[in-house]
């Protein structure tokens, strides 16, 4: 009863969450002379279909003149990829001619004027195939944000994704790997 008990909750772990997946990265120079840097927050609601963006960056060698998530790479933070995510090419709302800034933006997936033609048509022709695999290649490390410098015209810094797992999560995970413990324990004494 009680290993049965462990199990639950560590299969729990995986239910805990709100159905949102968290991802963060770090901006870095895309190519040698790239002088910019900055934080990448992510969240993605899979109940609502919405992408939220918290984008930093600061001291870029030229002035902002597009920004758009790529996908997908042939292997995991690395390599380059077309666009997926860009209204009309660019993000909507990013900011243009700053060497650093801010953008914040909720992005509803669900809308297939959100993603670049060519990739809504590589994804099935739905806005739904579009969303599913632009999260699968975030979480897998195969997409990226871009930030394109008058410079840099091909694209100045950008920002690999990694999937945080949600505190509530592990400390679930926490439990049920430490009742799992003591349960084994317990089998050693008697």
């Amino acid at each position: 009863m009680k290993s049965v008990l462990a199990l639950l909750l560590l299969s729990l772990s995986s239910l805990s969450h709100a159905h949102l997946t968290v991802y963060t990265g770090t901006f870095a120079p895309e190519v040698a002379g790239a002088t910019g840097s900055g934080s990448l927050y992510m969240e993605y609601d899979d109940d609502g279909h919405t992408l939220f963006i918290q984008a930093d960056f600061t001291g870029l060698s030229g002035l902002t003149n597009n920004a758009h998530i790529h996908c997908c790479t042939a292997a995991p933070n690395t390599g380059t990829a077309g666009v997926a995510l860009a209204q009309g090419g660019l993000l909507p709302g990013f900011p243009l001619g700053i060497s650093g800034g801010s953008y914040t933006r909720l992005i509803d997936l669900t809308q297939a004027n959100q993603y670049s033609a060519a990739f809504v048509t590589a994804s099935g022709g739905t806005a739904s195939g579009a969303e599913q695999r632009l999260i699968a290649n975030l979480t897998s490390g195969n997409a990226y944000f871009n930030i394109h410098s008058t410079t840099f015209g091909g694209g100045e810094i950008r920002a690999f994704v990694t999937a945080v797992p949600e505190p509530a999560s592990q400390a679930l995970m926490g439990a049920g790997v430490a009742v799992v413990a003591l349960l084994a324990r317990r089998r050693r004494r008697t």
